[in-house]
This record gives C-alpha cells, structure tokens and sequence, in this order.
C-alpha cells in the first residue's frame, strides 16, 4: 500500500521536446504518496538518428529508478549490440547490466549518491536495507571499474525499479519492458499495447518463479512483492545455480519491434499509477479529446494526472506516484511509390506479421480477426 500524506503532492514537473520526425511531453506528480519514487528519461537525439525514452517506477525506495534513468541508456549506447545496429539485443543486456553494475562498492557509492536519506550510523542507503557477503564473482566488463572498499561485497539493493523504455530510430519502434508500467500506441485512435504487465497471475511468470525456488502467496511473489519483473530486488535474485534471466525476479526484459506507420499517432509510456485508473484505450481516447483543443504535450499529461488523482486515500487507486510521457509522431511526406508496389510491398509485410500487438479492448480469442490488417512487425524476446 505505501504510506500515505494527509494531502496530495500536486505539483507537476514537466517538460517538452521535439526533434524531426516526433514530438514528446512529460510529466510528473507525488501525488498522495509519502515519497516520490517514479524516475524517467527522455532524449530526442541520442545519437543523431535515434530517440529513447523510458519510464522507471522505483517501490521500496526512489535510488533504483533513479539509478536507471541515468545509466539504462547509457549502456544500451556502449553495447557491441548497438553499434552493429541489434538495438534489440543490447536493450536486453543494458536492461540486465542494470543489475551487475549496482552491485559492489562502485555500486553502493552510485546509489548513495542519488540516495538522500542516509543513516550516518549504519551507512545505511534508503532502499539499500538487506546486504549479505557475496560469494559469486561479478562480471565487471566495460568500464565500470571494480572499486576496493567497505562495501565491495554489497549484493545489491532490496529496492527496486520497473522500466519501461522505447527507442525510436527511422520507422522502427522497439520497446523493454520489465514490470507492470506499459507502452501504448494509438492507431487510427485505437490503443495497442506494446508491453505485457509483468503480475504474478501470468502463467508463464508463475512458471519461472516455481522453478526457481519461489512461490505466489495473495498475488504477490513470495508473499511480498506485485510484480515478476523488476530491476534491482537483489533478494529475490539469489538462486546460484541459475541466470539472471530465470531467477525468481529477473530484469530480463520483453521486447517488442513494431514498424512504424501512418496509421500511428502517438504513444505513451507511463507508470501504473495512470493504469491503475484508465484502461489503454480510455487513455487513449481521453489524449485524443485533449489533443483537440490543446498542442502542448505536457499539458495534457497533466490534464491525465488530475482525472486520474483521487479525491482521498479511501479506495487505494489514483493515489499513486504519476509519471507519464507522450510521445506524437509526426507524419511524414507523401511517399512517390506507385500505388500497385506499395500495395504488394504491404501485402508481403502482412502475410510476415507476428501476432504480439494487442489491441487492449479484445479479448485474445479474437486478436487473429483484427490484425489481419495491421501492417506490424513485432516479437517478444
């Protein structure tokens, strides 16, 4: 539940950018909780042809959002992945390095840094509650150097983080995602999601938190924690015997690729503070009807917090950590191609499309009827 204020925090950090093919506008709101925990990270030119955007949901502590918001991108950039062009690939390690990098002494010391509430007796880290003796060497490729010190046998924090990303380079949109925030994208006003809520009544998250030696227990993992996938939560990562990626909570993420079209809008990255009160579609519809009469983004993000914001702490949603970003693609010209070669390239890409685009207003049982015309791209790693 978290603890509460007797009144909502409704200031709202915001902002807004744009670059040649897209425009974006964030925000952020404390809203009812005692602390703000969400981070995010928005950067329209990364590195001269690409754009990256993430949201990062902190719980037990705001330091591991904050530690991905500032690394996260950062080593999807150094990845020998990305520099041949597989953004897939070094997404997933950058996601997992996440993981490596906050642990040791170097590690602690990045955390305390972006920590603020530090016990000058303990030395202990807001978040940074549970740190046994490790017994396993750690991997320290790139240049993230070992560090000697007190805490160089630091596993890791208890606190974590979910994060959900986008990268946007051409008309390819990839997005990681590792716990319940979510990526959503409006087509021709209707809402796709292109991330899957990681909550422990997933079957094949039951199935890996089985076999690695955990349990569900009132929806939550091991009784604790509401979702299965997260960065940081080192307690739930300490089977030996097993990778990262198939640890009780891993931070290995979804990936999903979807060309982009046309047809799309924009798209929204946002925590579950926004999805705990509005489906993907009521979201999208509601953007939609703000867009009308308003252009700048980050207006209308904050237009989304105060419908979302409960008027008291009674019912528990809508009293959340807000954080959102809306993402508007902007259309490009008119392509010279005849009309007969664009039509049998369209054919060919739909007789290629996977199925992973879900239209969040169906049920699965019906998905084969709507994508059949959806000229989409996607898969799941």
């Amino acid at each position: 539940m978290g603890v509460y204020l007797s009144t909502p925090k409704t200031e709202k950090f915001s902002e807004d950018g744009e670059s040649h093919n897209l425009r974006y506008g964030l925000s952020s709101m404390q809203g009812w909780r005692a602390t703000m925990e969400d981070a995010h990270a928005a950067y329209t030119d990364l590195d001269g042809s690409t754009s990256f955007f993430g949201v990062y949901d902190g719980h037990g502590g705001k330091v591991v959002a904050k530690f991905c918001a500032k690394f996260l991108h950062q080593q999807m950039l150094k990845s020998e992945a990305y520099l041949v062009g597989d953004i897939g690939t070094s997404l997933q390690e950058s996601f997992l390095r996440m993981d490596e990098m906050m642990r040791g002494q170097r590690g602690w010391r990045e955390l305390s840094i972006l920590g603020d509430k530090i016990n000058k007796f303990s030395g202990m880290i807001e978040g940074l509650i549970w740190s046994p003796r490790s017994s396993n060497g750690i991997s320290r490729a790139d240049d993230w150097a070992f560090e000697e010190g007190p805490h160089s046998d630091f596993a890791g924090p208890t606190s974590g983080s979910t994060a959900c990303v986008a990268v946007i380079r051409n008309n390819q949109l990839l997005v990681g995602n590792a716990g319940d925030s979510r990526c959503v994208i409006s087509r021709k006003g209707q809402a796709y999601n292109l991330s899957r809520d990681h909550k422990p009544d997933l079957e094949i998250e039951k199935e890996r938190i089985s076999k690695a030696g955990g349990f569900i227990h009132a929806g939550r993992v091991n009784g604790s924690l509401n979702l299965t996938r997260a960065i940081g939560d080192m307690e739930f990562k300490q089977n030996k015997f097993l990778p990262a990626e198939k640890q009780v909570v891993t931070a290995n993420p979804d990936i999903n690729t979807v060309e982009l079209c046309d047809e799309d809008e924009f798209m929204v990255l946002a925590c579950d503070g926004i999805w705990d009160c509005l489906s993907s579609q009521q979201l999208v519809d509601f953007v939609h009807e703000q867009l009308c009469s308003e252009t700048k983004l980050s207006t209308v993000c904050e237009r989304v917090f105060d419908r979302c914001l409960a008027p008291s702490t009674a019912g528990g949603e809508g009293c959340d950590n807000m954080t959102m970003i809306l993402v508007q693609f902007k259309k490009p010209a008119q392509s010279s191609a005849p009309a007969e070669e664009q039509s049998s390239s369209n054919e060919l890409a739909d007789s290629q499309v996977e199925l992973k685009l879900e239209r969040s207003d169906v049920y699965s049982s019906v998905h084969k009827c709507i994508f059949c015309f959806l000229n989409v791209h996607s898969h799941f790693i």
